[in-house]
């Protein structure tokens, strides 16, 4: 323990594998086994890491205060040392500011250093935030019109791309997105819209219908690439909504730099980087993803995660 910080210490020789709420290590009761990110990530872990790596539930820990200091504990009370390390997988619809935020910054709070840290995965999973952040650093995204406390009414009035891409600013998986051909179109559907959260109106980047390019940019460089492919004439190219990929890392050097500069503007370690195509050859980013996914034929990627964490606990604070 620190005196006068407050600050607990953490074992210098441990990196974690944090799995959050709706990820898995083992097969659960139904017999549904981790998928294959998640397994992958864990035999990365122990390859790289051996006795240093370990996998942790975020159901199994408890935070405090106590003291004035911090604390975490497992759900035995058994106190457990924060790790000087840690990646987190998080299931994206789920994350919340009261849970998994939470559990990030209290880590951090503690002397953890995080590969994707709390303030960073807030600005991935919302997703004009990340633009936000972007355009600050000068990164080329879709021109982007939003509201807060507007209707989404008053936004049209504001006046919108004609066509337009409507998305909701917390959607996943391709979900909630679509096209409107005009103005008038969009306000036809405006009333029956999800208002839950807000909405992104944004330029339609045509030349790139139906297919982007997704980097998984781990650490500053780019580990593997693929071009997503919507099937019939969908707009949407996202694998959950039936999209088909081919692998091209290395195919696209302009691209996977964008790809690598975005990850660094939003600050995230580990990062799933989607890019449109314009027309000009050049590229625009569309989204910056927290927790990417990625298939058997794009072998490296969880290799390069635990890489990262062994790096991290070698360097000197």
């Amino acid at each position: 323990m620190s005196e006068g910080t407050g600050m607990t210490s953490v074992d210098e020789g441990r990196a974690w594998l944090l799995l959050c709420p709706g990820l898995s290590s083992r097969a659960d009761a139904a017999g549904r086994r981790p998928g294959p990110v998640t397994s992958s990530l864990i035999a990365a872990f122990e390859a790289e890491l051996g006795h240093r790596a370990e996998v942790v539930h975020g159901s199994r820990l408890v935070l405090g205060v106590e003291g004035g200091h911090l604390t975490l504990t497992d759900t035995t009370g058994r106190g457990v040392p924060a790790p000087a390390v840690a990646y987190a997988r998080l299931s994206t619809p789920r994350v919340s500011a009261d849970r998994e935020i939470t559990l990030l910054r209290h880590l951090a709070a503690m002397g953890t250093r995080l590969l994707n840290p709390a303030e960073a995965v807030l600005a991935a999973v919302d997703k004009f935030w990340h633009l936000q952040q972007l355009a600050a650093a000068g990164i080329p995204v879709p021109d982007t019109r939003t509201h807060t406390d507007a209707p989404l009414e008053h936004l049209l009035d504001a006046g919108v791309p004609e066509p337009c891409v409507v998305k909701a600013v917390r959607g996943q998986r391709g979900r909630r997105v679509f096209l409107a051909a005009d103005d008038a179109s969009l306000r036809s559907v405006a009333g029956s819209l999800d208002d839950r959260h807000p909405y992104l109106l944004q330029r339609y980047v045509a030349h790139s219908h139906g297919r982007d390019l997704r980097v998984v940019v781990v650490d500053g460089r780019a580990v593997a690439a693929a071009v997503r492919t919507a099937g019939d004439d969908r707009l949407v190219s996202n694998l959950a909504q039936g999209g088909t990929h081919a692998v091209c890392t290395g195919r696209h050097p302009a691209a996977e730099a964008l790809a690598v500069a975005a990850a660094y503007a939003v600050g995230l370690g580990v990062a799933g980087v989607d890019l449109l195509f314009e027309a000009d050859g050049s590229f625009t980013v569309c989204e910056v993803n927290c927790n990417p996914t990625w298939r058997p034929d794009m072998p490296g990627v969880a290799e390069a995660v635990a890489a990262a964490c062994r790096d991290r606990l070698t360097e000197p604070r």
